[in-house]
């Protein structure tokens, strides 16, 4: 990709897809399945930044993070920290909340990351090119601790090898819990209906339309344990449905040019860092 730094692994760039934002849904629902995470998103004072509200920005500022923590120079990381910071700020419950919750807290803020990781995995494993387990043991894994480093995560929270972090996963699924404000909150991003949220009473005609794509393709990507809590019925034909698309899509992606093959994330990347160059908001 175009303004990658040399710092970063060239097989780090060049794992990178586009098809990675089909399980963005599932990502965030991992990532708020924490229940002091998902009460501070959904009920966050920073309407800016709500995906039920403004899906579009939402989607592009988590792309842009995710980007300028993998691809991105010092500098682009240190701006952009400021930035997310100056937002966190006002995400913290108030006394008396019956979930108490701070967007600064650097425990959520790593389980957040290690959703992300999961992810980049996942996904790579699904449509990226073809590696063995040394690519994730000694290139993506420990590269991937910027996705906490970029903001509070210290480097010594990161589990230092990937053995650990499997530990660390398996106790972050024993501890996910949802409420009811919370699971509404995640239904609507599995179903898609946040996507028409926007449109108020014109998008309603479109909800049975896209729930049933929105559950199968974001349940494929959901561990069971988050699949059961939030309540998204799973069985065999959805599963199937699952591999049947995804084997297909990887397929094709693989066949691609590497510019087609980014996109939309070579872009987005473009666009942030022309944001930080220039001064201009990216969150």
């Amino acid at each position: 990709m175009a303004g990658a730094p040399t710092d970063v692994p060239p097989d780090i760039r060049d794992s990178m897809v586009g098809l990675a934002l089909a399980a963005g849904g599932a990502n965030v629902i991992m990532q708020l399945a924490r229940l002091p995470i998902g009460r501070g998103v959904a009920e966050s004072r920073v309407d800016s930044g709500r995906v039920d509200r403004h899906p579009i920005k939402r989607l592009r500022t988590t792309t842009a993070y995710l980007l300028i923590a993998l691809l991105g120079t010092e500098q682009e990381r240190a701006e952009l920290r400021r930035q997310i910071d100056r937002v966190h700020a006002a995400v913290r419950s108030n006394p008396g909340d019956p979930v108490a919750y701070n967007a600064f807290d650097p425990e959520l803020q790593l389980w957040v990351a290690a959703c992300l990781y999961k992810g980049l995995e996942d996904v790579h494993r699904l449509f990226g090119p073809r590696v063995d387990e040394r690519f994730f043991d000694d290139v993506l894994y420990p590269h991937a601790a910027r996705l906490g480093t970029t903001l509070q995560v210290t480097a010594e929270m990161w589990p230092p090898d990937r053995l650990a972090f499997a530990a660390y996963w398996k106790d972050g699924l024993a501890q996910i819990e949802m409420d009811d404000v919370t699971r509404r909150y995640l239904r609507g991003i599995a179903d898609l209906s946040f996507m028409v949220a926007p449109l108020g009473r014109a998008g309603r005609p479109l909800r049975p339309l896209l729930r049933p794509i929105g559950e199968v393709m974001t349940g494929g990507f959901l561990p069971p344990e988050v699949r059961d809590e939030l309540g998204l019925r799973w069985g065999e034909a959805r599963q199937q449905r699952f591999d049947r698309a995804a084997h297909a899509s990887a397929a094709v992606v693989r066949r691609l040019p590497r510019p087609l093959r980014e996109l939309p994330l070579n872009l987005y990347l473009r666009e942030t860092q022309h944001r930080l160059r220039t001064g201009r908001p990216v969150i």
